[in-house]
């Protein structure tokens, strides 16, 4: 792309959406400017003219997002077949396992949420489709990394944020590098407890009809209830039939 073709005040304003967050739902002009790293004056404009278009309420001090946001994410699920098709089978997965289970997509640093069946609220957060989590601590982000070449996943762990949400997180560039090596070698990523105390998770990659990576699976369980040393007895040969069954209908 020529450097005349980029529209910088366009991205100035996603990366002004980007800075509201499920902590962050009201926010005043001099937190957007520190949160995205913008001038205030710029940041300002930007608020007030989502505010001018019904995508943000402001009340004279603080600018929140209306539900009008949605149509921007609605876009991509109604022009995105891949939610629609894993759904179903993440509702079968998860009433067999008899715990929660997710889908997700690499989005550069993080993984995002695409579809997700809930047998019960495992973490402090509320997950559903849209959330975003780090790749590089959550099971799905690490089957995802561990599915690109070892360059590339190296280039995202220098550009995230690795920091310890646990005692038990990992977030040394070069043990995560050998995590990802395993995870290729054993095609399935187990967590304990790195997002968060008291959560463990098992996921596997998805493929399309092709044999290329185009999402992750997931089940997550109390570690009270089901150990990280239990999880891939228990519920791998579930994910590995769900993936198999995935294969056939992405096409």
């Amino acid at each position: 792309m020529r450097e005349t073709d980029f529209v910088s005040g366009f991205a100035r304003g996603l990366k002004v959406i980007e800075a509201f967050g499920e902590t962050r739902p009201k926010l005043t002009i001099a937190e957007a400017a520190k949160l995205t790293e913008l001038d205030r004056a710029t940041v300002r404009r930007c608020l007030l003219t989502l505010a001018e278009l019904g995508y943000a309420d402001y009340d004279g001090k603080f600018f929140a997002l209306t539900p009008k946001v949605l149509r921007l994410g609605h876009a991509y699920l109604s022009a995105t077949p891949l939610p629609l098709l894993i759904q179903p089978y993440l509702d079968q997965l998860s009433e067999k396992a008899g715990q929660s289970a997710s889908a997700s997509v690499l989005d550069g640093t993080e993984v995002v949420y695409i579809a997700r069946a809930a047998q019960k609220r495992v973490m402090s957060i509320n997950l559903s489709p849209g959330s975003r989590l780090p790749a590089y601590c959550a099971s799905m982000g690490r089957v995802l990394l561990a599915s690109l070449p070892e360059r590339d996943a190296r280039d995202i762990l220098d550009r995230s944020d690795l920091k310890a949400n646990t005692p038990l997180t990992k977030t040394d560039p070069d043990i995560l590098m050998e995590e990802l090596r395993h995870i290729r070698a054993g095609g399935y990523a187990i967590i304990d407890q790195e997002l968060e105390l008291g959560l463990c998770s098992i996921a596997v990659p998805v493929e399309n009809d092709r044999g290329r990576v185009v999402a992750a699976i997931n089940i997550g369980a109390p570690a009270a209830h089901v150990p990280a040393a239990e999880m891939a007895t228990r519920y791998l040969s579930l994910l590995m039939e769900m993936r198999k069954a995935l294969r056939l209908v992405l096409r």
